[in-house]
């Protein structure tokens, strides 16, 4: 069951993984990086791997990526920001680096595909998630603290990213009506209501008489008869 999945969903990660690479917007490449997340999950679950399948679906899927899906909103993350470098011999670095992260992936799955599976039911012979649990909190309870640093990190570092400063204080509803008069008195605009319908009149002032039928002014009510 579990070389089934892996050959079958492994084609599907790839190019997911490939498509963050090649997308230009940050929220295509968060959502191809949740199909990827999503896949591994399936991939957890047919190692019997029940506590691993959830946690991949509602911490990693579920919040991590959300919280990055909002860190791309806040700081405002755009397809046309400038690919200048900043830091001399990054791109060399990137390079290296790249390198050795797929030798060290490719040699993984090797190791995965081509090596038996030795050790699965006894690390699940007292149940998964009782093994889980005692491996992150013996043998790497120091990675899993970094790790939640390093989250907590990113979290503020979001926040102080979107923070901006008030330069001028907040305006008020009574502030905001104020300007808009003044904005009518100097483009000429008049503030009164307009005139209703049936209302024959050159203006809405009430020192303005309003226009007969024929297009004479209305002096006195008694020409109305």
């Amino acid at each position: 069951m579990s070389g089934a999945a892996f050959w079958t969903l492994a084609p599907v990660m790839v190019l997911a993984a490939a498509g963050i690479l090649v997308v230009r917007k940050a929220v295509h490449a968060a959502l191809l990086l949740a199909v990827v997340m999503i896949c591994i999950a399936v991939q957890y679950a047919a190692l019997d791997a029940a506590f691993l399948f959830a946690v991949q679906i509602v911490v990693y899927t579920g919040a991590i990526l959300m919280l990055f899906l909002f860190v791309v909103m806040l700081v405002g993350a755009d397809a046309n920001e400038s690919v200048a470098e900043t830091i001399r011999g990054q791109r060399a670095l990137a390079v290296v680096a790249s390198v050795g992260l797929g030798a060290l992936l490719v040699t993984g799955v090797a190791q995965g595909v081509l090596a038996a599976d030795h050790g699965l039911a006894e690390a699940n012979s007292g149940g998964n998630i009782g093994a889980v649990a005692d491996l992150i909190f013996s043998r790497y309870v120091l990675a899993f603290e970094v790790t939640s640093a390093l989250l907590i990190t990113a979290a503020l570092g979001a926040m102080v990213l979107a923070h901006q400063e008030r330069l001028a204080p907040r305006r008020t509803q009574r502030d905001l009506a104020a300007q808009r008069v003044r904005d009518w008195q100097e483009s000429g605009l008049h503030l009164g209501p307009l005139a209703p319908p049936g209302t024959l009149a050159t203006s809405n002032g009430v020192e303005t008489p309003a226009l007969l039928p024929d297009g004479s002014h209305l002096e006195t009510a008694k020409e109305l008869k």
